[in-house]
């Protein structure tokens, strides 16, 4: 049986939106005190629309293929409807992930908070979606996996 599915290994060998954005409205990087996996999401955002998204990550392929479904997931999406995406939304939409890996959409989840955050802190802005959030917590992805 493969470690990994189709859809994981199309968004591992060709990942959307890759890159960083020049002049984001919003930047956020999260890393990984598990697994070493660092992610940095940018995003540009037009009447609380996010009108593109990209990233940078370094990590596994499982890292990868959730930062590039992460991205493509928020590209459109109000500020409220990406708040409302969860890492469990990012591995269903993957089709899967191993268990042992299910940390990586933490990362990928909690990178696309940290932008936004960025965002509404440069904008004065406040989200029902980023009540309580800290960009700086060093959670333990483990407990934040929703299964």
């Amino acid at each position: 049986m493969a470690l990994y599915n189709d859809k994981v290994m199309d968004h591992f060998m060709n990942p959307r939106n890759v890159g960083e954005i020049e002049n984001p409205d919003g930047s956020g990087t999260y890393g990984s005190p598990v697994c070493g996996d660092m992610m940095m999401i940018t995003i540009k955002v037009d009447n609380d629309v996010i009108t593109d998204a990209k990233f940078k990550t370094f990590g596994c392929g499982s890292a990868i293929a959730s930062s590039s479904m992460a991205t493509e997931m928020i590209i459109g999406k109000t500020i409220d409807e990406a708040l409302a995406i969860t890492n469990k939304d990012i591995v269903d939409e993957l089709g899967g992930l191993p268990a042992i890996k299910l940390h990586c959409s933490v990362l990928a989840d909690h990178a696309i908070k940290c932008a936004i955050y960025d965002y509404a802190q440069k904008n004065g802005k406040t989200y029902a979606g980023l009540e309580g959030f800290d960009p700086n917590a060093d959670d333990d992805d483990e407990e934040a996996i929703e299964q």
